[in-house]
């Protein structure tokens, strides 16, 4: 009699598991039969959109993935790897924990930062740093707050335990994501090029290991969780959140640095989205293998665990080691002296079908290749049609919106808003300083900037996108979020090398969500072409929406770039602090009588409806090209972009790491309003001392790139256009303290 193990699926069991008809009838003919329940798991969790990015991959592959630095491209690998030279390299990538964080924001947080990392070091890698990209809804929501509060603690405990700094970030809040946030984690490593972790599995007949914790019933089917819209009835998936230990995790990081520098590792994965079920299938796909696994040699948490629990579990701090035969007690040994499990599951074969076995049972038995991103799991061509906003934004015209009389109060209430405000409140619960790499905690950077010990090199790396920006021109709004990742690595004074990205949109199967990100695709394929800067790698989120009686509504399109670039000479970081009074300050770029999409539009006088901001990236090139050059001659003192908020804010910014302040004149064929609280791309703002302002004048007039004098740094007051803004003391107070007022209230 057949055991109740291996009886037929069915097609209501399929659908249960987001499986379509039409794909259960595809499994059915790769296998020549009807798969079993396990299969079937098998099969939902890795044709997911999560794991297979069955509606994204026609698309994603056509990004640039060519590069002058790059060692392993994207794809290739768990992650991206770019040379820094001295035989060294970088590993990084960004992913999501969206969904995770929406139920239960403290643990979708804390794991989506362990599974980040576990990405850099499985592949020998010892991370350096983390960036962390935050989208929240409206922050006078309660839930916001909850969501914030829950997310950023997540966060801190799991980085701060686990000892990797965090340098950077950024948080914008919105109301497309009152139901759904987004939280994106990056992380970068140091690794030496020749002792690269491979994912793939090879040899027939070497065995393989499950290292780290023990699998419970967290985390079961999280990859297809990740793949559906969060409704109301999204907390019953609750189980489907994986639950964390940074202690377990350190001593993870530590057995596989010491089991890195042995000879008996053949490839290693971790176990992240659809757990022991996708690093199996991938690694042998990955070396055109096959495995015996047998499930019941698995450490677990509970006892009774069933075959399909055991293989779709999420169970954080664990990872998959193929061993060369013959080596096996020199890992027990490593990880038994970490305190880890390290136990013998299995073994690879030439067959090239992962087989399941529970008890000397086989429970599944599928081919490798039919489950996996670019082998067999289907690829959709999605229809895509222009929405009807998008026209609408195009419409608006400057002359629309009445300048306020009193920009003084429009300045201080700018200051204020939740996107302007300082994130201090967030990075407070952050260490910055563990590990002795962080150059930029005291000194103020575009960039987070991390020091490579042992040479005269340092990184840089930055996470961006306005999806403001994005929402009103998919196409120029990622090309600006490439540019000013660009922007932030430069004003550091850097070289920008590579992106990651995370793409976070709405239902693909909504056409007009698809549209946008067909536009985002577009637009940061131009971007990154320009900027030489190839894709490595990362993540697409779909799904991100809230439905509420049967309305979609999705978040704003934010496909989230990571950047990383180069310092040569760790002496020349470019920080964004005036450094004395009497300093020249020039704007470099273009002043353009614009508001559109700013965050003075959009909350000051409430106009959503407007397009992206003027933006020209062949312009945009040049001016990061010219700052380049003035930090290398060392003409400039400081440096810092202009961005969200306008050049007020970038002027105040720079004035107050040292409390010091700036009187300058603004464009008289410019409105004023444009000129202060536009957000118009490709500009930066500099100071230059008074006794290399001649030097500086030269250079400028050489490059044919715009550039304007505003005035000087002050001993502290705010002075435009001879009207007094204050004092720069008092500006700090209100933007220091804004956010943690909005979210205590």
């Amino acid at each position: 009699m057949e055991s109740t193990l291996n009886q037929e699926a069915t097609l209501e069991q399929a659908m249960d598991l987001g499986l379509r008809e039409d794909e259960f009838g595809m499994i059915k003919e790769i296998l020549g039969r009807t798969p079993n329940f396990t299969e079937t798991a098998v099969y939902s969790v890795m044709w997911s959109e999560h794991c297979s990015y069955k509606n994204s991959i026609v698309w994603l592959k056509k990004l640039p993935k060519d590069g002058p630095h790059m060692l392993v491209k994207a794809g290739e690998e768990n992650a991206g790897l770019v040379d820094i030279g001295d035989g060294l390299g970088c590993v990084f990538k960004i992913e999501s924990h969206n969904h995770p964080s929406a139920l239960e924001p403290y643990q979708g947080a804390a794991t989506g930062v362990g599974g980040i990392n576990r990405d850099i070091f499985t592949m020998g890698a010892r991370p350096v740093a983390q960036l962390n990209s935050l989208r929240f809804g409206n922050i006078e929501n309660a839930r916001t707050k909850w969501l914030v509060k829950g997310v950023t603690k997540g966060i801190g405990d799991y980085g701060n335990a686990f000892g990797i700094p965090i340098v950077g970030g950024e948080v914008f809040f919105d109301d497309s994501y009152n139901t759904n946030p987004l939280v994106n984690a990056f992380s970068a490593g140091i690794i030496d090029t020749k002792k690269i972790i491979s994912a793939k599995a090879k040899g027939p007949g070497n065995p393989v290991f499950i290292v780290g914790s023990a699998t419970g019933k967290d985390g079961i089917a999280g990859a297809a969780f990740a793949s559906k819209d969060i409704t109301e009835d999204s907390a019953n998936d609750l189980p489907s959140v994986q639950v964390g230990d940074p202690f377990m995790e350190k001593l993870l990081l530590e057995a596989t640095m010491e089991l890195s520098q042995t000879d008996a590792i053949v490839g290693m994965q971790d176990m992240g989205a659809a757990g022991i079920t996708c690093s199996t299938c991938e690694m042998s796909a990955g070396g055109g293998v096959g495995m015996d696994i047998h499930l019941d040699r698995v450490p677990t948490r509970q006892e009774n665990m069933l075959p399909y629990e055991i293989l779709l579990s999420e169970s954080q701090e664990r990872m998959l080691v193929v061993v060369h035969k013959g080596k096996e007690e020199l890992v027990k040994n490593i990880f038994t002296k970490w305190d880890l499990h390290a136990e013998e599951i299995g073994v690879v074969t030439d067959s090239g079908r992962v087989r399941y076995f529970m008890h000397d049972e086989m429970v599944g038995n599928v081919p490798a290749e039919s489950l996996v991103l670019g082998g067999g799991a289907p690829q959709y061509v999605r229809d895509y049609k222009e929405p009807a906003y998008y026209e609408e934004y195009k419409k608006f015209d400057i002359e629309q919106v009445k300048q306020p009389e009193d920009l003084k109060e429009v300045a201080f209430k700018l200051l204020q808003y939740p996107n302007i405000a300082s994130k201090r409140w967030v990075y407070e619960q952050y260490d910055s300083m563990v590990g002795t790499r962080t150059m930029t905690t005291n000194r103020p950077s575009d960039a987070g900037v991390v020091n490579i010990k042992g040479t005269n090199k340092a990184l840089a790396m930055t996470v961006d996108c306005n999806s403001r920006y994005v929402n009103a021109d998919p196409e120029i709004g990622t090309m600006i979020a490439v540019s000013e990742a660009a922007r932030n690595i430069v004003c550091s004074g850097g070289e920008p090398s590579a992106i990651t990205n995370c793409l976070n949109f709405g239902n693909p199967y909504n056409p007009e969500s698809y549209w946008q990100f067909v536009g985002a695709i577009k637009g940061m394929s131009a971007a990154c072409l320009k900027f030489e800067t190839p894709v490595t790698g990362g993540n697409v989120s779909f799904y991100n929406q809230t439905v509420t009686n049967g309305v979609e509504v999705p978040v704003f399109p934010t496909p989230t770039i990571g950047m990383i670039g180069m310092l040569e000479d760790k002496d020349q970081v470019m920080t964004l602090d005036f450094k004395q009074k009497g300093d020249l300050i020039f704007v470099i770029g273009e002043n353009v009588n614009d508001i559109a999409s700013s965050e003075y539009l959009a909350s000051y006088h409430g106009i959503k409806a407007s397009p992206a901001p003027y933006f020209d990236l062949d312009k945009e090139y040049a001016m990061q090209h010219v700052v380049k050059g003035l930090i290398r001659h060392e003409l400039v003192n400081a440096v810092h972009d202009v961005a969200d908020g306008g050049l007020f804010v970038t002027l105040v910014e720079m004035s107050m790491p040292r409390d010091l302040g700036f009187d300058i004149v603004t464009d008289s064929e410019i409105r004023e309003d444009a000129f202060l609280f536009g957000e118009a791309q490709g500009r930066v703002a500099v100071a230059v001392s008074e006794d290399r302002e001649e030097e500086f004048i030269e250079f400028m007039m050489e490059s044919g790139v715009n550039f304007t004098l505003l005035g000087h740094v002050t001993k502290g007051k705010m002075m435009v256009d001879d009207q007094h803004y204050g004092f720069i003391a008092e500006a700090k107070a209100l933007y220091d303290n804004a956010l943690g007022k909005h979210l205590e209230n």
